[in-house]
């Protein structure tokens, strides 16, 4: 039987303050990843809400990434804060630990109405935790590592193989899939020649409150362009767009990232059409094509690869390959206006 999202929850111990050995405060593991999550000491109980410890700093992203509707409660503990690269990355110091708890409201709740959310705070006895992705870094670089909740949300395991779970959200059933660490890479491992791995998100240009994020001391001042927020509808059609292949696309779609044998960039810094697909013809896209023959027909997204693949959940054609196994429809759409708003065609 596939499990609901709205479900008994017990009264949550390993992470309230009842078990005597868990820390209160963030904990660096700089040699191997604990067995459970509360042994790295970064959330808590707190009348029946999970919340961040002291020194463990929620944020939120402007451009956040697809994952089946999860909602998201981020968060970042730094040992001194970090300063900014020129392209906008942070030098974050040893010892930074990066965390993502992916959660679901209760059964009713209008889901599919957001892409993401965040808040500093998730109520227990309304919501379902699923899993909690942490990024550490150490003196070798950044190492990625997922802890899988228990269905009494009392505690979250270590899972390095992974995980699936089966879930059913506003009336589908899906599953839910807990990446293992290979999998991991191949997100965060930005440039395919180094394969070293960043993060993604917990970047100066995605973080919605750089302010905070000073004051709070993860970061200092800097300058760089932020990526803007695709969810804002008040922004043009372009920006929001080009926000979204930014935030769910772009660290695999770069000259140097994964897919470079794809011909695509579409990263914020790309300015050729070419290379953003506009009648670019396939490469390495194989049968993941539809039978379209550019990524992009001005005008037309229905002859167009990129929202075909988007739209797909057939694992031979699919868009992102990893991190979803539904249909992210607020974004399909908004690539399919933003093509829609094209002028010119490929005929010539």
């Amino acid at each position: 039987m596939r499990r609901r999202l709205a479900i008994s929850l017990l009264l949550p111990l390993a992470l309230g303050g009842c078990t005597a050995a868990a820390p209160d405060a963030p904990v660096f593991h700089a040699d191997a990843n604990p067995a459970t999550l509360s042994e790295w000491g970064l959330l808590s109980v707190d009348r029946g809400h999970l919340v961040p410890v002291a020194g463990n700093v929620t944020y939120a992203v402007n451009a956040p990434l697809f994952t089946d509707y999860a909602h998201k409660l981020r968060t970042v503990h730094v040992p001194e804060a970090a300063s900014v690269r020129d392209d906008g990355s942070l030098d974050y110091p040893v010892g930074t630990i990066i965390s993502k708890t992916f959660y679901y409201p209760g059964e009713g709740a209008k889901v599919r109405k957001t892409a993401d959310a965040n808040s500093g705070a998730i109520e227990l006895a309304s919501h379902r935790l699923i899993e909690t992705r942490i990024m550490v870094l150490r003196e070798a670089g950044w190492d990625p590592v997922s802890y899988v909740w228990h269905d009494d949300q009392s505690e979250a395991t270590l899972k390095r193989t992974g995980a699936v779970v089966p879930l059913s959200l506003d009336g589908d059933d899906f599953a839910y899939v807990v990446p293992n660490e290979n999998q991991c890479a191949g997100c965060h491992a930005t440039n395919a020649t180094t394969g070293e791995l960043h993060p993604l998100g917990a970047t100066a240009p995605q973080f919605s409150d750089r302010g905070k994020m000073v004051v709070e001391g993860v970061m200092r001042p800097g300058v760089f362009t932020a990526v803007a927020n695709y969810l804002d509808e008040d922004l043009p059609l372009d920006t929001r767009a080009r926000a979204y292949l930014e935030g769910n696309c772009a660290h695999c779609h770069n000259p140097v990232g994964p897919a470079d044998t794809s011909g695509l960039d579409l990263s914020l810094s790309a300015t050729s059409d070419l290379v953003l697909g506009t009648c670019k013809p396939p490469i390495a896209a194989g049968s993941g094509t539809g039978g379209h023959l550019f990524s992009v027909v001005p005008g037309d997204p229905d002859r167009s690869i990129m929202p075909y693949r988007m739209a797909s959940t057939n694992p031979g054609a699919m868009m992102p390959e990893l991190g979803r196994s539904l249909v992210d429809e607020a974004g399909v759409a908004l690539i399919r206006d933003w093509i829609s708003a094209m002028e010119g065609d490929c005929d010539s």
